[in-house]
């Protein structure tokens, strides 16, 4: 029996020997794309679901990797954050993020960029309160939250109206806090 997994990660084939383990169990998509695959940007938080650090693109939708199973997979379109780029050149979001300083630690900043990145896919000017919506399942605990609101609108073409020199409060209502 062919227990073999085919699926595309970041535009190009991959074929696993199997979705499970050695003893036989399944394995998460963030098991592979870490300690097999080698790609570190998508990140281990709480391996529950609950915080977003893991989040990648399924055929254009923002997933949990830790949540989904690779048996799950065969025949999918996955994108992370190391799939954004193209020809070295940083996606809109990522350029964004820098220039608007939206990340401190950096923890959550590539399941904040994915997920954002599925919001831009399905609406090409999202408006703020859309951008909060997106993002309200994404934990951040260092207090970025408007400046990757407004990372979101400047990659988005939207006019960010913020300088590096105006003050960042927070939103009156962030993704999350905690």
């Amino acid at each position: 029996m062919n227990t073999s997994l085919q699926f595309t990660l970041n535009g190009v084939s991959v074929t696993l020997a199997s979705a499970k383990d050695e003893d036989g169990h399944d394995r998460t998509l963030l098991d592979v794309l870490r300690n097999e695959l080698g790609l570190k940007a998508t990140r281990l938080g709480c391996g529950q679901g609950q915080c977003g650090a893991c989040t990648v693109l399924q055929d254009s939708k923002a997933i949990l990797a830790c949540e989904v199973w690779m048996s799950d997979l065969t025949g999918a379109n996955i994108t992370t954050l190391e799939g954004l780029e193209h020809d070295g050149v940083p996606h809109a979001l990522q350029a964004a993020f820098i220039d608007q300083q939206a990340a401190q630690c950096g923890f959550c900043t590539s399941g904040l960029i994915m997920r954002s990145a599925a919001l831009l896919q399905h609406h090409e000017k999202p408006t703020r309160a859309q951008i909060e919506d997106a993002l309200k399942d994404n934990l951040c605990r260092c207090g970025v939250h408007e400046r990757v609101i407004q990372a979101v609108l400047l990659a988005s073409g939207q006019d960010s109206s913020m300088s590096t020199s105006t003050s960042h409060q927070p939103t009156s209502k962030p993704f999350e806090l905690g």
